[in-house]
């Protein structure tokens, strides 16, 4: 814990103590505590400052956190010195205000002060939106008290009766500052305050009501904003400062001080809160916009205007309502075919037809009957439209009577670096993502149903969450009425849902063991790989930029390529499925002319442009430490390796590297030829500027203890290639590390075959296909020698 910076500071941590915490309940009192601490402590500095006289006409009052009472341990002090036009001289103002603030300052307390009139703040609430915003919770600390009242009157009656032009203004300032600070609930580092679903959207809930545009909602929303405030307290006591962002290092602190079993269920509490509060203000800001309309003034009855969408189903103000409350008591699928004509729409549904759908609307029985099956599919399908329809079902609890397991992965955090949302949204992302895919399958609805329940093992205690889910699949998918060939089908997708594209981009997908293995994981079922396939491209695209790069679609498709030639038709012998000839000999590159050039010791590159990333095919003599040199010269170019494929063919060198470059700059073929001649030659100059930046790069500081995340590791997959020893390793990512392994592995005489190369988060997560002089796969003794080898070069021993 950090020791705070003045007596002050720990005066108001003690009073937020560790010890009530985890006691529920606590927060709200602890809260109660710190407000009346932080009033008597002001109203001393009053007293001082004014000799304990009374003052007509001056008042010392609050804003923010303070004003509202829910200041946290280390909140800053935002205060206002209110007077009257004829309540001092100037002078005499500026001497009072000097006594008030400079013993804040001097106590090490942040401080946003002001000195204003009840008339100019009515002007700064007039031209400030936000200033606006904050002077509603204006509330009086010391001195006389009516003049706060009349300043926040004043401001509230100002407010009211600019609403309908100011409305737009506060709509478009939220979505702004959600634009910057990003969705709380789909974060695993959390903004509480500014982020959609934090604390400054309960302001603006407040401001709406006080508008007397809409009702503030109460109930879950009130509990939600108390799990924020208690969080940011908990960050307030284990930083020792008052910062309102939930940081990776502080999660075991933070849970462990509030009772948490760990930093997974802080993270999914703090997330709920989030969804929670971002759903009640988006539906309070259409309810507003509705009320602002409302007013205008119309020619004619003022008869909502019903446009029908089916299904005794209406579109009304922007929102999806039912023509009678009646319609959803005797039919189980109604919410199914709300969530479809809303989804299909793009609109919302109103919230009293969610309420009146979740308490109305029967229980649907088990196995559903087909039709509702078919409604399923429909919602699943209907693109974009899903993710806010999903999510209001989901908020009044009817997601959970159609997916019981639901549950456990509701608001779960993810912490993968490929990752940008929970489980659960992730699991509707993947839908929609798969909802395009649609025509490239043979069974739609088995795609999008795995696409909903692909991930839905990621639970507690899950090892295997693949293994987990399909687990949990077959009873769900049984419920909805599959048949048992179906059920089959969603479990296996569910199991096999990361072998595809992880054998895409681990393993060589020219090697006829790769292809075996991805025909294995179908059963060698043509139209149930292509399912797999689109469910493992939406899948990917779901994640985030960082799991979908154009280097892993090509790898994808590589894969694919081959696993079609294998289903239509035998392998040739002695070839590499999916790899033509002219890919495998050099003459399929080059003509004689290149080809004699190469042999009297001229390389030959070929950049060839594949999306945002580029392939280059270069043809050289081979040699030991070719692979080395190679990666060494294209990261001294400033380009990062994807893949390297390494043929040699009668002592020439095919090799094909993948790589993208972060500068956008386009490889130079000239150049990097240049460069591996005189690599050849020994001359190691190519390679300095790799060596610069090397050498201001740290380095690890040795082999760390066992099960720390320095440390590399190096395992042996078995069976992944019968001509190649296959290794994966993984370890912390710098400048040559490519390089370097190469050159261990040319040092002891170990040959690369063809290397998989991924980045995540900085950490690496490499393939190397590994032959000896003699072109077979490593024997044990090599293996162990191998193993040892990759692990000092990653730990820098």
């Amino acid at each position: 814990m950090t020791t705070p910076s003045s007596e002050l500071s720990s005066r108001r941590l003690d009073l937020a103590g560790t010890r009530d915490f985890a006691v529920a309940g606590a927060g709200p009192a602890r809260r109660a505590a710190l407000a009346a601490f932080n009033r008597r402590w002001l109203a001393g500095i009053w007293a001082s400052a004014t000799g304990g006289s009374r003052i007509e006409g001056i008042a010392l009052a609050a804003v923010g956190s303070i004003g509202r009472g829910d200041a946290g341990p280390l909140s800053d002090y935002d205060l206002v010195l209110l007077h009257s036009e004829r309540s001092l001289p100037a002078k005499e103002l500026t001497a009072l205000a000097d006594r008030i603030w400079y013993p804040i300052w001097d106590a090490g307390v942040r401080l946003d002060h002001s000195v204003r009139t009840v008339t100019q703040c009515r002007q700064v609430a007039a031209s400030d939106l936000t200033a606006a915003v904050g002077l509603l919770d204006l509330a009086p600390l010391a001195g006389d008290e009516q003049l706060v009242v009349a300043a926040r009157s004043t401001v509230a009656h100002d407010w009211r009766g600019n609403a309908r032009k100011r409305l737009p203004l506060l709509v478009e300032a939220v979505a702004s500052r959600h634009q910057r600070q990003g969705d709380l609930a789909q974060s695993i580092e959390p903004e509480l305050k500014e982020a959609h679903g934090g604390l400054r959207d309960m302001t603006v809930l407040s401001a709406l009501a006080e508008a007397w545009l809409a009702d503030r909602p109460h109930g879950g929303v009130d509990a939600a904003q108390a799990t924020l405030l208690d969080v940011r307290d908990a960050v307030h006591v284990v930083t020792g400062r008052g910062r309102d962002r939930l940081g990776r290092e502080d999660h075991d602190a933070v849970a462990a001080l509030l009772g948490h079993q760990d930093s997974d269920d802080l993270l999914t509490a703090v997330s709920h809160a989030g969804r929670v509060i971002a759903y009640a203000l988006d539906g309070t800001l259409r309810r507003a916009g509705q009320s602002q309309r409302a007013r205008t003034l119309r020619v004619g009855p003022r008869r909502p205007q019903m446009t029908p969408l089916g299904h005794g189903l209406f579109s009304s103000d922007g929102e999806v309502v039912l023509g009678s409350a009646r319609l959803a008591e005797a039919d189980a699928g109604m919410p199914l075919r709300a969530g479809v004509v809303a989804a299909r729409a793009g609109l919302p549904i109103a919230p009293a037809t969610l309420d009146n759908l979740a308490s109305s609307s029967p229980l649907p029985e088990a196995p559903w009957p087909p039709w509702m099956r078919d409604l399923l599919g429909d919602l699943l399908a209907a693109g974009p439209g899903l993710v806010g329809v999903w999510e209001g079902l989901d908020q009044v609890g009817i997601i959970d009577r159609w997916i019981p397991e639901w549950a456990s992965v509701r608001s779960r955090p993810q912490r993968s670096a490929v990752h940008r949302h929970t489980v659960d949204r992730h699991l509707i992302e993947t839908v929609v993502r798969a909802a395009g895919l649609v025509r490239r399958v043979s069974r739609p609805d088995l795609l999008l149903v795995a696409a909903l329940l692909h991930d839905i093992g990621k639970i507690r205690g899950a090892h295997d969450h693949s293994v987990t889910g399909a687990e949990l699949t077959r009873p769900i998918v049984t419920r909805w009425g599959f048949s048992p060939e179906d059920v089959d089908t969603l479990v296996l997708l569910v199991r096999e849902h990361l072998t595809l594209i992880e054998l895409a981009t681990r393993r060589d997908h020219q090697d006829p063991a790769t292809v075996d293995a991805a025909i294995a994981a179908v059963d060698g079922d043509g139209d149930v790989f292509e399912i797999l396939l689109a469910l493992s491209e939406a899948d990917a695209s779901a994640a985030g930029p960082a799991a979908w790069t154009d280097w892993r679609a090509t790898l994808l498709a590589q894969l694919a390529a081959a696993v079609r030639e294998r289903l239509a038709g035998p392998a040739r012998v002695g070839v590499p499925v999916g790899v033509a000839d002219s890919a495998i000999v050099p003459w399929g590159v080059l003509d004689a002319g290149g080809l004699a050039s190469v042999r009297a010791g001229e390389p030959h590159v070929r950049v060839i442009a594949t999306g945002g990333s580029h392939r280059l095919d270069i043809t050289d003599l081979d040699r030991v430490g070719l692979f080395a040199d190679t990666a060494g010269l294209l990261a001294a170019e400033g380009h990062t390796v994807r893949t390297a494929i390494l043929r040699t063919v009668d002592g020439i060198a095919v090799n094909e590297w993948h790589v993208e470059s972060p500068s956008g700059a386009v490889p130079d073929a000239a150049r990097i030829e240049r460069g591996l001649a005189r690599l050849a030659q020994g001359d190691r100059g190519p390679l300095t500027t790799l060596d610069r930046r090397r050498a201001h790069h740290p380095r690890p500081s040795g082999r760390s203890s066992i099960g720390t995340p320095g440390q590399a590791r190096a395992l042996i997959v078995p069976g992944a290639s019968s001509d190649a020893t296959v290794l994966e390793v993984r370890a912390q990512d710098r400048p040559g590390l490519l390089h370097e392994i190469g050159a261990a592995f040319a040092l002891a005489g170990i040959s690369v075959r063809s290397a998989h190369i991924a980045t995540y988060a900085g950490q690496t997560l490499d393939t190397f296909y590994l032959t000896g002089a003699d072109g077979l796969p490593l024997p044990p003794a090599r293996v162990a020698q191998a193993v040892s080898l990759i692990i000092d070069t990653c730990d820098g021993i």
